[in-house]
């Protein structure tokens, strides 16, 4: 389970080094506006706001990977627990984004299943 949980935790890290490179290089660009449902003018509108959610994503997605990376070098108190607050803290937002309004539903379950899957495999691998 432990093997499981670091997967899924580095998969959803991937996932938000691609959701910061959507928000802080592309956030204009056609793709990434259908992607986000936005009209150029709200792209424009928001920009500086998605640059900053951006590199939120990333700085999630770099506390996973140092936390694999101290796990897989057998700092296992200190990987865990950047793991644990990284993909928790993804797993959090995407609660969040859900609770700010039900029309994200499908965001946030792209955003936060994965990370809290391995939130939970790990969990239970370090327990077994």
């Amino acid at each position: 389970m432990v093997i499981a949980g670091l997967v899924l935790a580095g998969i959803a890290a991937l996932v938000h080094v691609y959701i910061f490179w959507m928000e802080s290089v592309t956030w204009t660009s056609r793709r990434t506006r259908h992607t986000f449902g936005t009209s150029e003018a709200e792209a424009e509108a928001t920009k500086a706001m998605a640059f900053n959610q951006g590199f939120y994503n990333l700085f999630l997605a770099i506390a996973v990977i140092l936390g694999l990376v101290f796990f897989v070098v057998g700092m296992t108190a200190v990987g865990a627990t950047l793991v644990f607050a990284g993909a928790g803290s993804m797993a959090a937002a995407a609660l969040v984004l859900v609770a700010s309004d039900r029309k994200y539903a499908s965001a946030a379950l792209k955003q936060g299943a994965i990370p809290a899957l391995g939130v939970i495999a790990l969990a239970i691998g370090l327990l077994i």
